[in-house]
């Protein structure tokens, strides 16, 4: 299985457990099912994960400056995570 790190706390992980953030021409794209073709960031489905990787670290690892719709857009989701726990349908965001 192949692993990869999450950019908030970095832990090393199956990337399966993880969730990908890609660059795209159209902004930065949530893509929970890792198939999107782009440069990826991974992210524990953490709220606390999310929260340091949107200080920095995950604009640095897509190689971008986020734009405020981006951000806007990873904050929304973020809020939908629980504190601490991780979310078991991460799978199934669209």
């Amino acid at each position: 299985m192949p692993q990869r790190t999450c950019v908030g706390c970095r832990e090393v992980l199956p990337k399966r457990e993880l969730i990908r953030i890609v660059r795209s021409p159209d902004g930065v794209v949530i893509d929970p099912k890792g198939k999107i073709s782009g440069r990826g960031a991974y992210l524990h489905d953490r709220r606390s994960c999310w929260e340091r990787g949107l200080k920095g670290a995950l604009a640095n690892a897509l190689k971008i400056e986020l734009t405020d719709e981006d951000r806007e857009k990873l904050l929304v989701f973020m809020a939908s995570l629980r504190e601490g726990e991780p979310t078991q349908d991460i799978k199934n965001y669209e």
